[in-house]
């Protein structure tokens, strides 16, 4: 009963708790606050699903810095 219910309403739970979580969070410390607090959660959520899928790092390092040293020779 509970896993045909979790199934179907699964995201909806989680998606109202963490609406919820994040109404606490704006009343009690203010809109941008809470807004950095959700970015922080974003981030966090993004690097272990990519750890979980084992898709390796979010920035590409290398490929960042030679594009910088290409565009800005003095960042060498």
């Amino acid at each position: 009963m509970w896993k045909d219910w979790w199934d179907t309403y699964g995201g909806r739970s989680v998606g109202i708790a963490a609406g919820f979580l994040l109404g606490i969070i704006y009343l009690i410390s203010g809109f941008w606050d809470m807004l950095f607090f959700a970015l922080l959660l974003g981030v966090g959520y993004a690097i272990g699903k990519n750890k979980d899928l084992k898709r390796g790092p979010l920035v590409r390092w290398e490929r960042l810095t030679e594009w910088m040293n290409d565009r800005w020779p003095w960042t060498r």
